[in-house]
């Protein structure tokens, strides 16, 4: 814990530059991050997700979004104490996201991902809902979503998840090309594979920086606490 209290230390350095409206939105996020480490059972593990997002809008409401992610776990923990304190790089993920557009703020997408982690390959079918809330200097993104993986030798994973996203321009009241911003997903996730489930809570802040309306990089940290009825922490 102690590594990533030092990042959150650093990180609440940046508050005096941003407006009351902002350091509310990340109270809600600092108060979720609370929740989080509170419900933490034995097995925490602490990395980083960079991400390469490209959306490209179509006719009628359609859009594509293609994804390119990697995931390195920086450390593990279990009771609190660090058993994995050397980075690895664990898995590379590539999307495939159409959705389509059925209200002011609201999308029907499905998806197909491809994920190769080591020697292994698997394969992952998607289905989600997305909502978006604006308010007037951040944005609220509720997105609910079930997915389906295969591959590895291993019985098909079937999984339920809800998200929540916040998302902070870190200059005037939204982010423009050529800007940076803040994004802090919250997500919960039950599994079945066979005869196993499991429940994990997931944390990510992100920091972003907008190429284009459509283009954007985002790097953030991955934190994730899992085992609350598995017996070990998956990648």
């Amino acid at each position: 814990m102690e590594h990533f209290w030092s990042n959150a230390v650093l990180f609440s350095k940046t508050l005096p530059i941003l407006s009351t409206s902002k350091i509310k939105g990340l109270s809600i996020a600092a108060l979720l991050l609370k929740g989080v480490l509170l419900c933490a059972q034995s097995v925490s593990q602490f990395g980083t997700l960079p991400v390469v997002n490209f959306n490209m809008g179509l006719a009628r409401g359609w859009e594509v979004n293609l994804k390119w992610e990697t995931r390195q776990l920086m450390a593990t923990l279990v009771d609190g104490e660090c058993i994995n304190c050397s980075p690895e790089f664990t898995l590379s993920d590539q999307s495939l996201i159409v959705a389509k557009k059925v209200g002011l703020s609201s999308k029907l997408a499905a998806g197909y991902l491809l994920r190769i982690r080591g020697t292994e390959i698997f394969q992952r079918s998607i289905q989600q809902f997305s909502v978006v809330q604006r308010l007037s200097s951040m944005r609220l993104a509720h997105r609910f979503a079930a997915d389906q993986t295969f591959g590895g030798g291993d019985p098909t994973e079937w999984r339920l998840r809800y998200r929540l996203g916040t998302e902070l321009p870190l200059n005037g009241q939204e982010a423009d090309p050529k800007e940076l911003y803040l994004k802090i997903n919250n997500e919960y996730l039950g599994s079945w594979q066979g005869n196993d489930s499991d429940l994990e809570i997931r944390l990510v802040p992100v920091l972003g920086y907008l190429f284009t309306d459509k283009n954007k990089l985002e790097f953030g940290l991955d934190y994730r606490i899992d085992s609350f009825l598995a017996n070990e922490a998956r990648q």
